[in-house]
């Protein structure tokens, strides 16, 4: 007599079951990993930015100037061109384009912002 072999509809099931177990638990970790690398980016972005206004306004003798070399662009966030920049004060936006959609903002006076703020915790 030959013996059957394989697996019973029972085992497949319980697999089944694990893996989405398994799966309902890391998506959403995954997701999550993915956003606060995202926010990563995007204060990475605005703290270069704002260094750059910095040094540039070392060199111009103490006036910031809206012709100041801004970061490249990344996957995740691109940055406006200065806004409202003046002798002694700019704003500086990064709008998200990948994972998350928004903005985060910084000001001459390290005043940080967007609608990303509290997701970013900027």
């Amino acid at each position: 007599m030959r013996q059957e072999q394989g697996f019973t509809l029972i085992e497949l099931m319980i697999t089944i079951v694990i893996i989405g177990i398994l799966a309902a638990i890391a998506i959403p970790q995954y997701r999550e990993y993915l956003e606060r690398a995202a926010c990563e980016d995007g204060k990475s972005l605005l703290t270069q930015a704002g260094a750059n206004m910095e040094r540039q306004r070392a060199q111009n003798n103490g006036a910031y100037d809206a012709a100041t070399a801004m970061p490249a662009n990344t996957g995740e966030f691109s940055m406006a061109a200065p806004e409202n920049v003046t002798a002694t004060a700019y704003l500086l936006t990064a709008n998200g384009t990948g994972v998350l959609q928004g903005s985060l903002t910084l000001t001459a006076a390290n005043a940080r912002g967007g609608d990303l703020a509290g997701q970013c915790n900027w």
